[in-house]
Parts: structure tokens; sequence; C-alpha cells
């Protein structure tokens, strides 16, 4: 099983594999996949939209040993449905994957992440999952991705944060981000209702589409890549630092060297087994 992080910090992409490892069944190998290029944290429309290409390049260039599923760890970004259409293999989202257990478990469901900046995107998502109608809402606890290093803090911020939704009528509770895998059953014993950490939902209903020898449907949706020439964009790091011409275009970039073939469009190794 591939596990994507969403952001370029490997240290997070480690932490995330850590999660995934001890959610899946003995037997299931987990390997991490962190973007070569990207954000070091996705938190709003850019980072997302960065991110999902830089994961979707990922997936592309990858060149390590087969797998049978992917699982994207990026809660509430986008690129799930171009990865489908990508691979042959099944494709599991931590969002939707979280949201689907969730509502094996109560009637409603509320969703804490990170800065409240990011409750659009995961609303968004959300919708076009199909599992929207059960949340009662999205709530944020205040701290950045990169500020969830110390367990202590987040769980007072995620236990203060969750009051929201709770009131809300919210019966069960979700992690809204993959840096918080590990905390849901420290909050679940203190709030009294079920956490479902998104990476560890991922995980184990990837195995199950493998297990049942499901793949993601070529009908409609997610039929293949139409065959045309796509320029992937370079890896070139850019300062975090504002232009020093807000209102001027920037200038283009150097011609690139011609783009490989898109995954879909030549023979492949990454198909399921």
């Amino acid at each position: 099983m591939l596990v994507t992080n969403c952001n370029t910090t490997r240290a997070m992409t480690e932490e995330i594999v850590a999660g995934a490892r001890a959610a899946a069944t003995p037997g299931t190998a987990v390997t991490g996949l962190t973007p070569a290029w990207g954000v070091e944290s996705a938190e709003g429309w850019l980072d997302s939209y960065l991110s999902a290409a830089a994961v979707l390049d990922a997936l592309r260039t990858y060149d390590g040993e087969p797998y049978d599923a992917v699982v994207m760890a990026g809660f509430g970004e986008h690129g799930r449905e171009g990865a489908r259409e990508l691979l042959d293999v099944p494709v599991v989202d931590i969002t939707e994957a979280a949201a689907h257990l969730a509502c094996l478990l109560g009637r409603r469901y509320g969703v804490v992440t990170t800065l409240g900046r990011s409750r659009g995107q995961i609303e968004d998502s959300l919708l076009t999952a199909g599992v929207a109608a059960h949340c009662v809402g999205v709530t944020g606890t205040g701290l950045g991705v990169l500020e969830l290093d110390d367990p202590g803090r987040v769980e007072k911020a995620f236990v203060a944060a969750a009051r929201t939704v709770l009131d809300a009528g919210a019966e069960v509770l979700v992690l809204g981000c993959a840096g918080m895998t590990g905390l849901e059953r420290a909050v679940s014993q203190r709030l009294g209702v079920p956490v479902v950490d998104g990476v560890a939902a991922a995980v184990r209903l990837a195995e199950s589409l493998v297990g049942l020898g499901l793949r993601t449907s070529r009908a409609g949706g997610y039929a293949r890549p139409v065959y045309k020439a796509r320029t992937w964009g370079s890896a070139t790091a850019v300062p975090n630092a504002p232009h020093p011409h807000p209102h001027r275009q920037p200038q283009s970039q150097p011609a690139l060297s011609p783009p490989p073939a898109i995954a879909a469009d030549r023979p492949d190794r990454r198909t399921a087994r």
C-alpha cells in the first residue's frame, strides 16, 4: 500500500506512515510517498491545488515497489479524482474514508481540523464525495499543520474546538488532518463519543477493496485520461517571500524539456495484483 503525504514535510510523512502501519492488518506493507515539490503544509486553496499537482506528479513518476492501493493522506485536499483516473489500483482519500465510517457510527458527525480557513475545502470535498448531508459542521483548532508536533497542546485544542460541533448535534467526531493521527483514543475518552482517524479508516477500506478484488470503475467519470500531450511543471523551489512588484505578472518560465507521457498513456507496472 502506498500512502501519499500532501506536503513536502518528510517528518510528517513518517508520522502518517507510522499511523497507517499501526492500523494495517498483519501482512500489509505500507510505503510512504512525499512529493518532490509543492508546499511544506497545505493550508488554503492555493496550497491545495499545488499539493494536488505535486502528489499526482509523484504518483506518475513513482518507481518503487509495486503496490495494490493508494491512500491519499491530505484531509480536504484536491487530487483524489485525478489519481483515480491515473492509476489502476483503488485510491482511497482519508477525507471521505473517515466520513463514511463516521456515518456507520452515528447519524451526524462533525470534523475538527487545523485552521478555520480550511473549512470551505473540507465542506466541498465532503459534498463531492456524497457524505456531506450528515455533517453538522467543520471547525478549526486554530493550530497550523506544522504546529501539530505537541500532542498535549493538540489534544487540548481539539477538545475545546470539538464542543462547537458537539453542541450542533454531532454524535461522532472526525480528525480533520492527517497530522492528527494517533489522537483519536485520547480525545474519544475525554469527550465520550467515537472519534475517527482518516488515515486508519482509509487503510482499512483500501485493504477491503483489495481483498474483495475491486478496482475503480472505468465507465464514465473515472475513465482513463484522454491521450494527449501534457506538460508537467518543474520542481523549482519558490522562496517564501512577497513578490517585489505585486501588481506585475511574473515573467514566463524557461522552456521545459519535452514532457514524458502520463502514466495512463503507457504500459504501467503500477496495477493491482
